[in-house]
């Protein structure tokens, strides 16, 4: 499988998490397509790219132009949040309603669940501070692609956006990540941006998640948008009919009405009795 790693320059994270990976390693220097240089190692590409990541929209086209064919891209990128709480992230891309941050309005970016789940629970085996939090975000922002994207984040402010401790373990991460597991996958629906019951999920159970509808997408939705985004959610997450829904995160009428429109979709809700427990 090939890897496109992507570094921002205009990032302090992606540049600390690329130097982890370039100090690691012999990569060749494989030249440029004129706007964005390129490193390989094995099925690894590092690609440092002219823009900032999130608007370097269809940037896998250009790989491509240059002979560079991924089968999967990783953002190398920061992660900011008002709480400023120190969070190292993981999260798919794309955009239910405006493209306010890069991507397109109403599309969604092919995820990885089984690479973006792994790294998560590589993070938390990997996270040796007591200073970080470990989570999940739910699917947002740019840029729009074609290939299965996600993007792994030191967050959550400029005081720890040049932790080069934390670019190490996520760099490790990156390193790491193994082939799919195997594990069914799943999209996830309800909660909060930071999907606490989806991390705790993935970090316990063989389940792999790929995109997240969060409840405040659903707020103030007409059934048939709820419908829409719950099919786009599912088709970017290679068509998986399974759903782990965030029961407790809604109250109990709008559950009923969330479970009967995924059962009109022919969805599948899972609990975590139909999973197996990571040993």
């Amino acid at each position: 499988m090939t890897r496109l790693l992507i570094c921002c320059p205009q990032d302090i994270p992606s540049v600390n998490m690329a130097a982890f990976l370039r100090r690691n390693g012999d990569w060749e220097d494989i030249g440029s397509d004129g706007e964005n240089s390129y490193l390989r190692r094995g099925d690894d590409v590092m690609m440092t790219i002219s823009g900032l990541h999130i608007t370097s929209e269809l940037i896998d086209q250009k790989a491509k132009g240059f002979g560079i064919v991924p089968d999967e891209m990783v953002f190398m990128s920061r992660h900011k949040a008002a709480s400023g709480i120190p969070t190292l992230t993981v999260h798919p891309i794309g955009n239910y309603k405006t493209a306010d941050f890069g991507g397109r309005d109403g599309t969604l970016v092919r995820s990885s669940p089984s690479s973006m789940s792994q790294a998560l629970r590589l993070i938390s085996a990997y996270n040796d501070t007591d200073l970080y939090k470990v989570s999940f975000e739910v699917t947002h922002h740019g840029p729009y692609l074609e290939t299965p994207t996600y993007f792994i984040e030191i967050g959550s402010d400029e005081t720890h956006w040049g932790d080069e401790h934390a670019a190490e373990i996520l760099g490790r991460v990156i390193e790491d990540v193994p082939e799919d597991g195997g594990y069914i996958q799943a999209i996830g629906v309800g909660g909060g941006h930071y999907a606490p019951r989806f991390t705790e999920m993935v970090l316990g159970y063989k389940i792999d998640i790929g995109h997240m509808v969060p409840g405040y997408q659903l707020d103030g939705m007409d059934d048939d948008t709820i419908c829409d985004y719950m099919r786009k959610a599912s088709e970017a997450t290679g068509g998986t009919k399974c759903v782990y829904l965030h029961k407790k995160a809604f109250k109990k009428s709008e559950q009923h009405r969330i479970e009967g429109l995924i059962g009109s979709l022919g969805f599948e809700i899972l609990s975590s009795k139909d999973l197996d427990p990571i040993q």
